[in-house]
């Protein structure tokens, strides 16, 4: 599946090129597309080489903790609901942990931290996957719920919208929890019925209760808050449990009487490997995507898309914000470039720019964690892991439209 999509888009970008050199004129097409190559590629080795840091860090303090007997505790807070949703993972599993520590960190906005977490996770669950090169059902569970998980504190989106001059920045706030949270719902859901995993039981709904408890309790206190104080207390928040967790890993293994100092050390040489081996498959992914975007098939397509609404009748003012629901499954940077121009095109505050605000919110990088936690464990048959992350995405994309038209008018 995932070789197709990654030929699709390199096939589509050439078609696409082609067209605007012998139609349109556009004598340049070529060479856009070979730059973006070029361009892309630098980027997949940039983005590798930022991980180093980072992940070597995150590995160093994952094999403290392992030893010190900590991930099995943190694992115990979801372990009741993860058991259910991936029922081949065994119970006191390392897995359970790291999956729990980038759930967390995902809804916490720590998407520096959540990276290394997931791909630690995908290590873990490697161990269990009795076929190496292809995806376990849990494997592709947790890939749905990472590309998917609600984040309540997409602080980002309500600073970008400030520097735009928008009166009230912070007005998506509620959209976005919405948007997101029906993206997971149908990711889970979607993930669930392909793998025959029954939802209906006591844990799962007891669960599912809290989290709209907790949802219902941020809205309330977070929503009223200007951006500026949003963004001081959820970071605040974010930021002091993330490094409680840091010292007490620490801690409690001088307390055990750990070599704290080697553990960390040989933690961190797994990381500094593990972000080189990641490049040739964000090489491969990235290098698809700017042919795709460079060749004008993206933008042909919101054209085509707008001109079919508008000649049904239907309201086409979420056009205008398509392209950034279109890239986001394969750039973030990309989508985020697409929010401000489209906010600085047609205004902050406008239609367009409070939906392309929703959209960057609700939906994730779904072709860019594909290809480096898929990267980390060395897979190359994803199974039905694209079509379930791309239903989330799909959900995530017309639950934004529509509470927007209801928000925003």
């Amino acid at each position: 599946m995932l070789q197709r999509i990654w030929l699709g888009f390199i096939f589509c970008a050439v078609f696409g090129a082609l067209w605007q050199v012998l139609v349109n004129g556009q004598l340049d097409a070529f060479s856009d597309v070979m730059q973006a190559i070029t361009s892309m590629a630098s980027l997949s080795v940039e983005i590798a080489l930022g991980l180093i840091g980072v992940l070597a860090f995150w590995m160093g303090i994952f094999a403290v903790a392992e030893k010190a007997a900590l991930i099995d505790k943190v694992a115990r807070v979801l372990s009741p609901l993860l058991r259910k949703i991936m029922p081949d993972i065994p119970a006191h599993h390392p897995a359970l942990g790291s999956i729990t520590m980038n759930i967390s960190a995902n809804v916490l906005g720590l998407d520096n931290a959540a990276t290394p977490f997931g791909i630690k996770a995908m290590q873990d669950m490697q161990s269990l996957n009795p076929h190496k090169d292809t995806l376990s059902n849990s494997q592709i569970m947790f890939l749905v719920l990472n590309t998917s998980s609600v984040t309540l504190f997409p602080i980002a989106v309500f600073l970008y919208r400030g520097q735009q001059g928008a009166v009230h920045p912070t007005d998506v706030f509620i959209p976005i929890l919405l948007a997101t949270s029906a993206s997971t719902l149908t990711g889970l859901l979607v993930t669930a019925w392909i793998q025959k995993v029954s939802l209906l039981n006591r844990t799962v709904l007891l669960y599912a209760a809290a989290v709209f408890a907790l949802m219902a309790s941020v809205i309330l206190y977070f929503g009223q808050l200007a951006a500026e104080a949003l963004a001081q207390q959820s970071s605040l928040v974010a930021n002091c449990l993330l490094l409680t967790f840091i010292v007490l890993v620490l801690w409690t293994g001088f307390r055990k009487k750990l070599d704290t100092y080697s553990l960390f050390v040989e933690g961190a040489k797994e990381g500094f490997s593990l972000a080189v081996s990641l490049i040739p498959y964000l090489l491969a992914m990235l290098i698809a995507i700017g042919m795709l975007r460079a060749s004008g098939v993206l933008e042909q397509a919101v054209m085509v898309i707008a001109s079919g609404l508008q000649g049904v009748g239907i309201d086409a003012r979420f056009v205008d914000a398509l392209p950034n629901a279109l890239m986001k499954p394969l750039s973030g940077s990309g989508a985020r470039a697409m929010m401000i121009e489209t906010m600085q095109h047609h205004g902050a505050d406008s239609f367009a720019g409070r939906l392309a605000s929703v959209l960057q919110g609700s939906t994730e990088t779904t072709f860019y964690i594909l290809a480096v936690y898929l990267g980390a464990v060395g897979i190359r048959h994803s199974r039905h892991a694209i079509a379930c992350c791309l239903s989330a995405d799909l959900a995530g994309v017309i639950a934004a439209i529509s509470v927007s038209y209801w928000f925003f008018g």
